[in-house]
């Protein structure tokens, strides 16, 4: 029987070449080789070329510092970077075996979505690196936690899952997240917590986070929102004036949203509700004491007692200041009186009135000032139909244009008075509820309606007979009747013709006829004998012809002279 002769390594080399098309075919896989030697730190390795390769021992150690375990004859993985080196030996690498197998497995993850182990091992910018069983993956900083985390250091070089984000393995790239595994474990931990809560129930939890309009707090896994109406029945400004971040608190679950998870927390749930028997506590017409809380355009809410607060409504400020911001009359934290207008407990409702916890200036006004008496004041404003005279107690009493003055019309007698002016008047009537108050000033003057004599109102144009109190270079002082009014004939109103007009003609105590012509601002009326003279001639010429009927002006006058004398 002929003998076989054991294949040699170049036989052997030559069958390999046959079975991967050649020595170059191994470059760049991961082959299966035998441990031959322990040289120092480098242990030789033979997969099946023409010459063994070394392979530092620290690559096969199971972490990094520790003891790589490994002895002669044992198989390992190990990459085929180059078949032969300028030194004729095999360029081999186990840290590329373990990432080439590490990849591997990587791809076949990433396409069931499922989550990876790794390790953060390392910094750099922007995030750190993690490793996957032999690949290294990029962290983003983002990506770490649900919430920002400033220390990372408790959570390197422990093993961990994370969730493959991106993979490009030509350019070597893997992004990953803890973020998305710690989400996904969160919604979890939520549905099943969300399960064993039931509306109305009463919980404690843990104050997470504070916002403008609420407190976030952990209910063990979840978080609900406790609103920050729902902190207390008395008004919040900022959930902060109650609670504080990591403060325990006793809640109610007010609703439960299962779809979007949401929950909503109250506190004031557990507290009795101060408007149960409100409309007792405060009966229509109590007068009460309150703090001001808050001011807005149509009025200022005033607490009576914690989560109970009424609205005065700016219409119910004051009795006298109106069309004014509820700012300018009250303001914030102050105490002030009111009284109980309206009372709605379904709706949470209570109408106040400042002004009414105040005495009413008009029905003040009534008692001290009685109608018939004098009062002064200020012209506050003119209108197109009166006057606007500013009293005691901020009221305001209005002097209609016909009550201005004697014998002057409504426009004329707007114009004596300005505004500013300090006047005096009669008050006519008084109505407390209105809120009105009329007053008089033509009453004070003399020669009114009840003018010694005859009992005739000086009018314009009318006619009178006045006596001569002073004789003066400018005109005559003088007096209607023996105890009406005063005024002044200017030298130039004494006659027609210049040689009339001549004061020294008159004297004290002579009586003579005149025409009122007006009124000055002091409303004393200003006469004039030759306004008269001129009417008087104008009634002749109406009433005798005119000229052109062959009498005079003389005889005209004339026979008007007579007819008058006749008539006295």
């Amino acid at each position: 029987m002929a003998s076989t002769a054991a294949p040699s390594r170049d036989d052997f080399a030559a069958m390999l070449d046959d079975m991967f098309g050649g020595a170059d075919s191994f470059e760049g896989r991961v082959v299966l080789g035998t441990v031959t030697g322990i040289e120092n730190d480098l242990a030789v390795i033979d997969v099946g070329l023409k010459s063994e390769g070394r392979v530092p021992l620290r690559e096969f150690a199971p972490a990094p510092g520790q003891k790589a375990e490994l002895k002669v004859g044992d198989e390992v993985e190990v990459y085929v970077d180059r078949v032969e080196n300028m030194h004729g030996e095999a360029m081999l690498s186990r840290d590329r075996a373990r990432r080439e197998a590490a990849w591997d497995k990587l791809e076949v993850e990433f396409a069931k979505t499922a989550r990876v182990e790794g390790t953060i091992f390392g910094r750099v910018k922007g995030g750190f690196t993690v490793d996957l069983s032999g690949a290294v993956a990029f962290l983003p900083g983002s990506q770490v936690d649900i919430r920002p985390v400033r220390d990372v250091t408790p959570l390197m070089d422990i093993p961990q899952p994370f969730q493959i984000l991106k993979m490009d393995r030509k350019r070597g790239n893997i992004v990953v997240s803890r973020r998305a595994v710690l989400e996904e474990t969160r919604a979890e931990q939520r549905s099943g917590l969300i399960q064993s809560l039931a509306e109305g129930q009463i919980i404690e939890g843990v104050v997470k986070n504070i916002t403008d309009y609420g407190a976030f707090v952990d209910l063990g896994g979840i978080d609900g929102l406790l609103h920050v109406t729902d902190l207390s029945y008395k008004r919040v400004q900022h959930p902060s004036e109650m609670i504080n971040i990591g403060d325990t608190v006793r809640v109610q679950i007010i609703r439960i949203n299962k779809d979007t998870q949401r929950i909503s927390l109250g506190m004031k749930q557990l507290e009795s509700d101060p408007w149960d028997g409100a409309g007792v506590k405060y009966p229509v017409g109590a007068k009460l004491s309150g703090r001001v809380t808050n001011i807005t355009e149509y009025g200022a809410f005033v607490e009576l007692e914690p989560g109970i607060e009424g609205l005065v409504h700016v219409s119910e400020m004051s009795w006298t200041k109106k069309n004014v911001h509820p700012g300018k009359i009250v303001s914030t934290s102050q105490e002030v009186d009111v009284v109980v207008l309206e009372v709605d407990a379904e709706k949470r409702r209570i109408s106040l009135g400042l002004k009414q916890a105040q005495a009413n200036p008009w029905e003040a006004f009534a008692a001290a000032h009685p109608i018939g008496s004098t009062v002064e004041g200020e012209v506050k404003n003119a209108t197109e139909f009166g006057l606007f005279i500013g009293l005691d107690n901020d009221v305001d009493g209005m002097v209609h244009m016909s009550d201005i003055a004697w014998g002057v019309s409504g426009e004329d007698a707007l114009n004596l008075h300005r505004k500013g002016e300090t006047v005096q008047a009669v008050v006519l009537d008084i109505d407390s509820e209105k809120e009105r108050i009329s007053l008089g000033m033509k009453q004070l003057e003399r020669g009114g309606p009840v003018s010694a004599g005859a009992g005739d109102r000086l009018g314009k144009n009318q006619v009178v007979t006045v006596t001569v109190l002073e004789v003066r270079d400018a005109g005559l002082e003088v007096q209607q009747g023996d105890d009406g009014a005063t005024g002044f004939i200017k030298r130039t109103d004494l006659g027609r013709d210049r040689d009339e007009q001549r004061p020294e003609r008159f004297q004290v105590g002579q009586k003579f006829d005149a025409m009122v012509t007006g009124f000055d601002r002091s409303k004393k009326p200003t006469f004039s004998i030759k306004a008269m003279q001129i009417s008087e001639e104008k009634q002749a010429v109406a009433q005798y012809g005119s000229s052109d009927s062959g009498a005079s002006l003389g005889d005209i006058l004339g026979e008007a002279l007579k007819a008058r004398e006749s008539k006295k």
